[in-house]
């Protein structure tokens, strides 16, 4: 396959028009309908279906995507380390964790990042969903769940602490009953998690004050005296007002998996971002992994 009629595939499925993808590429758009053809004819499928919103590729078309999309990482790569200009990394990079761990522990790194690398923007993604990597929702991933799909390189980032928090001089009853005390625990979608279950068995008798998805919030609920809240110690010793509460028994640690599409592996931009978040976050140094961890 010629590399120009790939760029032209590759303008049109993100461009989604003729018209449009002539003009990103500086053709005519006669040119490009004729180069589809062409391409179409030379592997045998048609790779996008003409619709009234526009080109939309086909099954064929989104397998071809995926390869052409690697061979344009390839090709500009090998033109930026031709012309010494390898170090000026530029574009755009999503990147989705919890918003706790965005402002508290990624947040410096992408400042680091970015004074290196001022031509790459990042796009920090902190709403609770699970953005997919296979469907590029997002360059690279930062959650608590393991990832399973086969696609995805993945590994462990490193361990959080938790710890129950509240204002100095709040704790009124004994570990293993909670009568009086209230807490502020993770809302009702995220209620199967191990630190609600841990601080409801270690104070059965607590009352339920408030719920938040967000552990910012609930950090800063805790200090406004509502009840106490089971957080991530980063969150919890980050924030004014409160204090760790013994009692007897330290919540269950969890673990921080990094994960990425094999097929990036090679992107300049996020295998330098990637760099920079292992050294400056890793706790424990495994070797990465596809699939299923």
């Amino acid at each position: 396959m010629d590399w120009s009629d790939i760029r032209i595939f590759l303008a049109i499925a993100r461009e989604g028009s003729l018209g449009a993808a002539a003009r990103a590429l500086g053709q005519t758009q006669p040119t490009m309908g004729r180069r589809l053809k062409a391409l179409e004819r030379q592997i045998g499928h048609v790779l996008f279906q003409r619709t009234q919103h526009g080109f939309v590729p086909t099954d064929e078309g989104q397998t071809l995507f995926l390869h052409a999309e690697r061979m344009e990482v390839e090709a500009l790569a090998a033109i930026r380390e031709l012309s010494g200009a390898e170090t000026q990394l530029s574009g755009l990079l999503r990147v989705s964790c919890s918003d706790w761990f965005g402002s508290l522990l990624l947040a410096p790194v992408i400042a680091e990042f970015t004074a290196s690398h001022p031509g790459v923007t990042i796009e920090l993604l902190t709403d609770p969903r699970l953005y997919s990597l296979p469907h590029r929702e997002a360059d690279c991933v930062m959650r608590m769940l393991p990832f399973e799909d086969q696609d995805v390189v993945s590994r462990r980032l490193l361990r959080t602490r938790y710890a129950v928090y509240g204002r100095p001089g709040s704790w009124r009853t004994k570990p293993g009953e909670g009568s009086g005390c209230r807490l502020v625990l993770m809302d009702t979608a995220f209620g199967n998690m191990p630190d609600v279950a841990w601080v409801t068995r270690m104070l059965p008798n607590a009352r339920v004050a408030a719920r938040s998805n967000s552990r910012e919030a609930q950090a800063r609920l805790c200090a406004l005296g509502v009840g106490l809240a089971v957080l991530p110690c980063p969150v919890g010793d980050a924030t004014p007002g409160i204090e760790p509460i013994d009692l007897g028994e330290s919540p269950p640690t969890r673990d921080t998996w990094l994960g990425y599409h094999r097929d990036m592996r090679r992107q300049p931009r996020l295998s330098r971002f990637v760099e920079l978040v292992v050294a400056r976050l890793a706790t424990t140094d495994p070797q990465p992994q596809s699939g299923p961890t």
